[in-house]
């Protein structure tokens, strides 16, 4: 068991609950536990949601190559019902934040992260999804005219920077239906920016994004008790 796996434990029994997830409940229960949770592998060895799963609800595949996968399905409802925002914000990987912590990461990141000049592409993407509310990435990728060879690894990195500014966010997750009308596939990310999905106060924060940031350190290390001090800043950074 790694160390966040262990406190996250010991955090459950003094709270009189369950030790791993076993539910989508579980899940959201724990973002609002520890505030920042990855859904993968973080580079901070057992700091992810996934390495929190009741061993019924891990990664199987079945030798028709269907496969079950309760935390990927989970993921839109927590995003939904959970009362977190998720993105790719920890080093570009995708995970959870807590909307008690979210004010603070965003004052820290977009001090580091200003808003785009207008003119440039990220200015461009921001007002198409502030037109259109949210979008299916592959169609603001397309209403960016993003559609020539090599666009999309292109586009997918400007939208990978400007979640880790937090000025995108995930709403939720879009599926192809089969014949039978069953969704199928790993999903579509729909897009928008957190002050469409969460209001604009949501994103303000009376610390100096210094006050911020150690604050968020002070919380991480906490939660995180044999990561070094270079591991964690390079979640926050």
């Amino acid at each position: 068991m790694s160390a966040f796996a262990e406190y996250f434990m010991n955090m459950q029994e003094r709270n009189g609950s369950i030790g791993y997830i076993h539910s989508c409940p579980d899940l959201i229960e724990c973002v609002r536990q520890v505030g920042f949770l990855p859904l993968l592998e973080s580079g901070i060895h057992g700091y992810a949601a996934e390495s929190l799963m009741a061993e019924e609800c891990r990664f199987t595949q079945f030798p028709d190559g269907s496969w079950e996968w309760p935390l990927w399905q989970w993921k839109g409802a927590v995003v939904r019902e959970g009362g977190c925002v998720y993105g790719k914000f920890f080093a570009g990987k995708a995970g959870f934040i807590s909307l008690d912590w979210w004010p603070d990461f965003c004052n820290w990141r977009r001090s580091r992260n200003p808003v785009p000049e207008e003119g440039t592409v990220e200015d461009l993407i921001l007002n198409v999804l502030r037109e259109h509310g949210s979008m299916v990435a592959r169609d603001l990728r397309a209403a960016c005219d993003f559609t020539g060879k090599n666009m999309r690894s292109k586009f997918d990195a400007y939208v990978g920077r400007m979640q880790m500014g937090t000025y995108i966010v995930t709403e939720d997750f879009v599926y192809p239906v089969d014949k039978h009308g069953r969704e199928y596939g790993f999903g579509w990310s729909l897009l928008t920016t957190p002050e469409q999905l969460l209001g604009r106060e949501s994103c303000l924060c009376e610390r100096t994004p210094e006050e911020s940031f150690d604050r968020i350190f002070a919380h991480l290390s906490q939660l995180l008790p044999v990561a070094t001090e270079k591991q964690i800043k390079k979640l926050i950074k």
